[in-house]
């Protein structure tokens, strides 16, 4: 499966962001997916996740009640809602599928990622 994050960009803290990863290849549907960052200097860690039905989700205690991740398989798409973005939140954000069918947040888990969209967030 081929990812593409798309709907980063500029934005001032308390702004919102809708980021899209769109998918080609297999379906998506197959997958559990994430959405994890990178800031510069600091390792990859792990957003939001969301099961391949779409029922269950889980967050990163950093972005609990700000963000929310979701999916539309007939659309082969994954999305993550950004709201009340603080500058700690900048960085490139990346989609990612496992097929593993535990809610892992370690990025090694995961077999394919996209190029990845970068946020970026001023005070």
């Amino acid at each position: 499966v081929q990812l593409v994050e798309s709907g980063g960009g500029p934005v001032q803290a308390g702004a919102s962001l809708r980021l899209s990863c769109a998918a080609s290849g297999r379906t998506l549907s197959y997958y559990r997916m994430g959405w994890f960052r990178q800031a510069p200097g600091k390792e990859r860690e792990f957003v939001a996740g969301i099961s391949t039905s779409g029922t269950n989700t889980h967050y990163a205690d950093s972005v609990k009640g700000r963000f929310t991740i979701s999916r539309d398989n007939a659309k082969n798409a994954v999305y993550l809602q950004m709201n009340s973005l603080k500058p700690e939140d900048t960085a490139v954000y990346y989609c990612a599928a496992t097929d593993s069918p535990y809610a892992i947040t370690r990025p090694g888990g995961y077999l394919a990622w996209g190029q990845g969209t970068q946020v970026t967030v001023s005070s």
